[in-house]
Formats: structure tokens, C-alpha cells, sequence
């Protein structure tokens, strides 16, 4: 099994004999510090002075002794890759030898299970920066985004990581909330399938992927970072909860976090009901439950439950937290020595333990045969550490030519008043503080805004092309100026005059506005960047305005982490306005492509664009009371609502017909829509399936999503569409708390957006009301096929 000769052999390490049957043989020889030892990672390398990449790092990290905790063993490595920039070699080739360690200096040779995030790419020194979630939900597309994450998985597998910290399954309800770059979009539908699909190709390289984070973390006070979450028992399930059902009904995703926050006073962490009755015993979980970093510490220092770190350990493995990362603290010496005092039970460590033993052996690491040395580094010379240095690409043309039609079927054209595409402009002048940096395209989780930035003596490690140079190379022959203009968030404004001069000369005028990614503050956009209005930041709505102002048509494009308002304005005088979401390290030559024409647009959008700044929050999701009233002076409608999004082509929807206008309440209805390129040239349309229940015995929203279909056509070309819908997709928490499908008419209806319904069929439920559960049908089944 190790690379030691003296580890002890046994029934665990025979891989003839069942899972069940290993881990308890295991378990039964280990002593309580054995034990425990399994249920924590070590994060080797972490700062503690003050440089934080997760919360309150600086006051939670403290130095670890190595050599003092292996012989006891190692449950996990934490970040061994993404801690600081290391070439990929050299990084696979430390983890191997720390591996070898680990098993040489326990006595049954048990390997640590190495973690990383991968949020938006290998979250390491040089590997691909694919677009960010809210990119992956404006694509529509899951099947891309699963083969996105397959190279994500197998870039990771090859250095020798288990498990990725990813994908997030949290629902944007306020988009003032620093993370919504990290969230696939505002409509828990698109969130589930988006992000089953990224699980799905992670889980298929084999890694270990992570849901997170369980949950209700989107729904904090005012938007701010780890605030307290006070929602209703009906938000909770027909909003935040089904994104995550989805996932373990579906996906085969092995491990879950928790979240940081509680709600309504309980956190996540110390929620037995939440983490054990829900996730384990209802939906039938069976995998690893970890802890976010600090979590369980949380509990204590944070949300004040614990009193020690015993009670927070206790705490946390009564709820059901397997693994306590990212480091040890309370599930080290205070639970061995609570467990040894009788004051826990080694029953709920023992518990843990099963789970954690069961997917170190499902991962092959208890067999005999198996070897530390990771794939790359097979036929290697692991004695010449100096000759393997650049020798792993994990940014390779794969990856890039991935990263790009992501990236390119992720932009969204908010606007245009026929001004795009591009012929060849004589004069192009490029104005805006994210046109000509790098990093624009960029998300907090990405490992040169993450790790890199606190690293700035060490390259990039990418080739992170600019908007001014890809727009230089889109249009060869025209004559491109640049004036910043402005900071992001600077608020100087004393490049106005150029900017404006700049804008006079030309003939076109691209305004690159948008975000900074970063942590804690250090950005505009990222985990604890939360923002107080949806205004651009800085000084940049008054830049756009003052270039707006000299009337050179200018088109307006958007590289941010979140949506802003511009204002009524600004969108009636822009030529046309460019919506990407930190769209990764090929981002810029997507919206070059774009504006010339090369590439169709077919993005939509997986959040509502804001009207005003102030509105917030706002959600798509909301029924009469939530929209604009004529007992409220404030108007959340949107300038650009949920699901929108222009294409050069037109698409013609036609002959909606139903096979019924009633179905019982466990019955299904059959839609058929013809779909026509009505245009002179290839292009992606998305048709959105929407629910409007018009009386129900609760309130409900106006609309919802409940399916949705991308397809390619040629020019001229059409197809027909089939959604079978099950009056499942109509249940929700009724009065009593059980989910319910009631009697009475429903409309489906086929829309561009949420505010553009084209076509609807009305369809009366029929019987009693029924009762269903976890259970149910999720989706809408649709088949696409050619017209005679």
C-alpha cells in the first residue's frame, strides 16, 4: 500500500472485500488520535500575517507541527497547489514526496486526500482561467459547461488531486452580494442543471467534486458577506434548497460544504436537521460533508453557540460535519481528549470516520497496489527535480480553444440599435479602466486574482490578452486610440477631457467599464466585495456619461462580476451595450468577436440587469407585490430582465400546440413549437419554458422557470420542439410545509426572458391535491427534431 514497508496489511486494503467491510476493519484497529486524526486537513504554507485568501485566516491560522501529527495520519492536504504560485511539476512532484511521507510515518500507510478549489479552472500557477459561473449560466448550456469541467478534472487528477471545492449552488437573491460571480444566476432551474451538468464532468475525471454552500449563504442581511440569513421556510425550499436537490438526486457528486451563515439563528454548521435529516436521511446523501474554512471555529469565535472548541466540535459532528478544514483546530486534541473524558461519543467520530474511510477507498487510496506518484510524473526522472520544470502544460490549446467557445457563447448583447456588427471603423477610440488590464476577465476565484496578486514578483503564468489589443487584432485596419479614462474605483476623473477628445476624433468609441475581482475588500467584485448600490463603482457611470455626451456612437461593454445599473439614459443613447461576465483568460477576443460579427451572440442573461441602483433586492422571482406598484415609489423593474439576451439572426416561433388542455395533478402535458432561423446566418437561440400559476393557495411568483432548450440553426433552418411537462414541475411548499401540486389553471408559457412571453398554452389541473417529495420529476423532457 505505501511506499513503507512496516505499514500494516489487513482486510482495508484488500480491494476484493466490500467498502463496508474494509472501513470497519480499519476502524476497529485505530486508536481515538488514529481516528481523528482522519477527520481534519493541514493546510501547509498558509499565511497568518494578515494576507488572507479565506475569513479571518490571520487570526485563525496558526502554525502546525508536522512531524507531531503524522504519525496519527493525515484525512486531507489542503491546497497544496493553490496556497502559493508553484510551477505544476515541481508542485506534483512536492505532493508526492509530502504523500509518501504521510504514509511512511502512519502505521497502516493511509494517504492524505489532497483538495483545491476550481471554481473557474485548476485554481493553480498557470492553468487554464476558464469564464465564471455567471458566464457558465448565460451560455444555457450545459453540455459545454460539463466538458469544461472534464478538463478541469482531468488537469487536477493528473497532478494528483481528489477533490475540487466546487461548483456553488447558490441562488443570487440580492446582486449587491460580492459573490455573485460565483453563482451560476438568480433562478434555482438554471443553477441545478448548469451546475449538475459541471459535477457530472468532474465527478467523470474523477475528482471528488463539492456542492456549496448548504445553504441559504446567498440570502444574507443587506447582501453582506456571512451575515445572518433570515428567510421563510418557503424561500428556503422552493428557492435556495432545489439547486442542491437536484445535485444529489442527479449529478453523483461525492462531498458537500456548508455554509457559513445561519439562519434564523441556527448556522449551517451545527444544523443536524439541516445536514443529517435533510441531506442524509431524506435525499440519501451518503457522501463527505466538510466544513468551509473556519467553520466549525465559526461556531465559537463568530456565532457564539460554543464556548470551546470542544462544544464546537461536538456541535458540528452531532449535525453531521465529517471533515474539519482547512486546517486542524477544534477536531484535533480537544475532541480526542473530549472522546477519552466520555464527553462525545466515539460513536459520532466512528460515524465520520466511515464516510471519510469509505471515499479514501472508493478513491483506490487503502489498496495495496496503490501509488502516491501521479500520472505526470510516471516516466519522470523524480531525482532531477531541476529538468521537470515547465515540462506540465496545464493551459494547453484544448483548453484554450474550450475556455474561448465558453467565453464566446457566454457574452450577452444587452443592445443595439442595429450599430452592431461592426463594419471596418477608421478610428476606434477605446476608453475605460477595464479595457486595457489583464485581469479584467477575471474572477476572485481564479488563481492570479486569489493566490497571484499577493504574489506580484511572480508572472501571470497566462496569456491574458487585453480588450484594447484583442480589439487591435479584431480590426486590423482601423486606427485604435486608448484613454483610461477613469479608475475602477478610483473616482479620479482628471483623464475626462482626453476621454472626451479621444471620443471626438473617432468614429467609434468602445467603453470598457466594469469590475476588479478580489477578496475582502481589495476589489470591486469577490467574496467579501459586497457592494452598497448596484451603481458602477468609482468614478465610471460619470465617465460613461461624459463620453456619451459628445455623441461618436459608442458601444458600451461591460466586464464585471455582477450587473450594474446604467440608468434609462445611458441605454437609450448607447450604440449598443456588451454584457460579459468575467469571461476568462479568452474573454476579450469573444467580445472583439462579437463586436465584429465574427461571433453571433447567443448569451442570456442568467441575472436581471437593474433599471436603478437602489432597488435591491430584486429578483425575477417575485409575484405582483414584488414588481412595480402604485403603492411604492420605487420601480424594481429591469432594464434588461432574466433570460434576455440579442442575436444577429432572427428566430421565428411558431405552431404552439398542446395534446391537451388539462392533465391530472400527477399527470404530464405535451408542447410542440416550431423554432425558425428567420435570418441570413447561423445563430443559437434559447427557448425558455415559464410557469405562471394564476390563483394558488399561497403566494407565488409571476413567473418561473422550468425548462429551457439551446439549438443551433442554420440560416433558414427550423425545428421542432417537444417539452413533455409533468404537473410535478408545478409543486410547491404549501401552507402546512409539505410540497404540493394543487388543482386550477396554469399558463406555460415560451419566452425570450421572463418579461418576454411569446407564445403560452393555458392548462387546467385536474383532481386532488397531491402530495410529493424529493421524488418528483425536475425537469421537462424535450426532444428536438428536424421539420419535413
Amino acid at each position: 500500500m505505501s511506499s513503507s514497508s512496516t505499514a500494516l496489511a489487513g482486510p482495508w486494503s484488500d480491494p476484493a472485500r466490500s467498502t463496508a467491510e474494509r472501513a470497519a476493519a480499519l476502524i476497529a484497529e485505530m486508536t481515538i488520535e488514529e481516528k481523528v486524526a482522519q477527520l481534519y486537513g493541514v493546510w501547509v504554507g498558509a499565511s497568518d500575517q494578515g494576507g488572507e485568501v479565506a475569513p479571518h485566516q490571520h487570526e485563525m491560522e496558526e502554525g502546525v507541527d508536522f512531524d507531531q501529527l503524522l504519525p496519527s495520519g493525515l484525512g486531507q492536504l489542503t491546497r497544496p497547489f493553490g496556497t502559493a504560485p508553484v510551477d505544476p511539476a515541481l508542485g506534483a512532484l512536492s505532493l508526492l514526496r509530502t504523500q509518501r511521507r504521510i504514509m511512511a510515518e502512519n502505521r497502516f500507510g493511509i494517504p492524505a486526500l489532497a483538495h483545491e478549489e476550481c471554481l473557474a479552472g485548476f485554481a493553480t500557477w498557470g492553468a487554464t482561467a476558464y469564464p465564471v459561473p455567471l458566464s457558465w449560466g448565460a451560455t444555457f448550456n450545459p453540455r459545454l459547461v460539463q466538458q469544461m469541467s472534464s478538463r478541469i478534472g482531468h488537469d487536477m487528477r493528473s497532478v494528483g488531486i481528489h477533490q475540487g471545492l466546487a461548483p456553488v449552488l447558490d441562488v443570487v437573491r440580492d446582486p449587491r452580494w460580492g459573490r455573485v460571480e460565483e453563482t451560476i444566476g438568480e433562478d434555482p432551474y438554471l443553477v441545478g442543471s448548469i451546475a449538475s451538468a459541471y459535477i457530472k464532468g468532474l465527478e467523470g475525471a474523477g475528482i471528488v467534486a463539492t456542492l456549496k454552500h448548504f445553504v441559504g449563504y446567498s440570502g444574507s442581511k443587506a447582501a453582506r458577506n456571512l451575515a445572518p440569513v433570515s428567510i421563510g421556510r418557503r424561500e428556503l425550499a422552493d428557492v435556495l434548497l432545489p439547486p442542491f436537490e437536484m445535485a444529489v438526486r442527479e449529478s453523483g457528486v461525492r462531498s458537500v460544504m456548508h455554509a457559513y451563515t445561519d439562519i434564523d439563528g441556527v448556522p449551517s454548521a451545527a444544523d443536524e436537521e439541516l445536514l443529517t435529516g435533510l441531506l442524509r436521511d431524506t435525499w440519501g446523501f451518503a457522501g463527505t460533508l466538510v466544513a468551509d474554512y473556519f467553520g466549525i471555529a465559526f461556531l465559537r469565535t463568530l456565532h457564539a453557540i460554543a464556548g470551546s472548541w470542544e462544544e464546537a466540535a461536538e456541535q458540528a459532528l452531532t449535525a453531521g460535519v465529517d471533515v474539519e478544514l482547512p486546517t486542524v483546530k477544534a477536531y484535533g486534541s480537544p475532541l480526542c481528549e473530549a472522546v477519552r473524558g466520555g464527553r462525545i461519543k466515539e460513536e459520532l467520530v466512528d460515524r465520520a470516520l466511515e464516510r471519510v474511510l469509505a471515499q479514501k477507498i472508493e478513491l483506490g487510496l487503502l489498496d495495496q497496489n496503490w501509488s502516491p506518484v501521479p500520472e505526470v510524473l510516471h516516466d519522470a526522472d523524480l531525482a532531477n527535480a531541476s529538468a521537470l520544470r515547465g515540462s506540465i502544460d496545464l493551459d494547453n490549446d484544448q483548453n484554450r480553444s474550450l475556455a474561448r467557445e465558453l467565453a464566446e457563447q457566454a457574452v450577452v448583447l444587452l443592445a443595439n440599435d442595429g450599430f452592431l456588427p461592426l463594419a471596418a471603423p477608421q478610428r476606434i477610440a477605446v476608453i475605460g479602466p477595464t479595457a486595457n488590464d489583464p485581469m479584467a476577465v477575471l474572477g476572485c476565484y481564479s488563481f492570479p486574482a486569489h493566490v497571484g496578486a499577493q504574489h506580484p514578483e511572480t508572472p501571470i503564468g497566462l496569456r491574458l490578452p487585453t480588450l484594447l489589443e484583442s480589439l487591435t487584432e479584431e480590426f486590423p485596419a482601423s486606427e485604435v486610440s486608448f484613454v483610461q479614462g477613469t479608475s475602477i474605483d478610483g473616482g479620479d476623473t482628471d483623464e475626462f477631457a482626453d476621454a472626451a477628445r479621444a471620443a471626438s476624433d473617432a468614429d467609434l468609441v468602445v467603453l470598457a467599464l466594469g469590475d476588479r475581482a478580489g477578496l475582502f475588500g481589495r476589489g470591486t467584485s469577490g467574496e467579501g466585495c459586497d457592494a452598497g448600490s448596484l451603481a458602477l463603482p468609482g468614478a465610471q457611470q460619470a465617465l460613461l456619461d461624459r463620453v456619451l455626451a459628445v455623441g461618436t456612437p459608442a458601444v458600451v461593454v461591460l466586464l464585471s462580476g455582477r450587473p450594474y445599473a446604467l440608468g434609462a439614459e445611458t441605454c437609450s443613447a448607447a450604440a449598443a451595450i456588451v454584457q460579459a461576465f468575467f469571461p476568462g483568460e479568452e474573454g476579450t477576443g469573444a467580445v472583439a468577436g462579437v463586436l465584429s460579427g465574427r461571433v453571433n451572440p447567443s448569451g442570456r442573461l442568467p441575472v436581471s440587469i437593474p433599471s436603478r441602483p437602489d432597488a435591491q433586492p430584486s429578483t425575477y422571482l417575485a409575484p405582483a407585490l414584488g414588481r412595480k406598484t402604485a403603492v411604492s415609489n420605487i420601480d424594481p423593474t429591469p432594464a434588461f430582465a432574466f433570460g434576455h439576451g440579442l442575436s444577429y439572426t432572427s428566430f421565428e416561433w411558431s405552431d404552439l400546440t398542446a395534446d391537451s388542455a388539462s392533465m391530472s395533478t400527477d399527470g404530464t402535458v405535451r408542447l410542440t413549437l416550431r423554432v425558425r432561423n428567420a435570418g441570413g446566418r447561423a445563430g443559437s437561440d434559447v427557448v425558455q419554458l415559464y410557469l405562471h400559476d394564476p390563483v394558488a393557495s399561497v403566494v407565488r411568483p409571476l413567473q418561473r422557470l422550468i425548462g429551457y432548450q439551446r439549438v443551433e440553426l442554420d440560416a433558414w433552418e427550423e425545428v421542432l420542439l417537444a417539452f413533455e411537462v409533468p404537473a410535478d414541475l408545478a409543486s410547491f411548499t404549501g401552507r402546512d410545509g409539505r410540497r404540493i401540486v394543487e388543482p386550477g389553471e396554469l399558463v406555460l408559457g415560451f419566452g425570450r426572458s421572463s418579461a418576454d412571453i411569446v407564445l403560452g398554452h393555458s392548462v387546467t389541473l385536474t383532481g386532488p391535491v397531491r402530495i410529493v417529495d424529493h421524488t418528483r420529476r425536475l425537469h421537462p423532457r424535450c426532444t428536438v427534431s428536424t421539420t419535413p
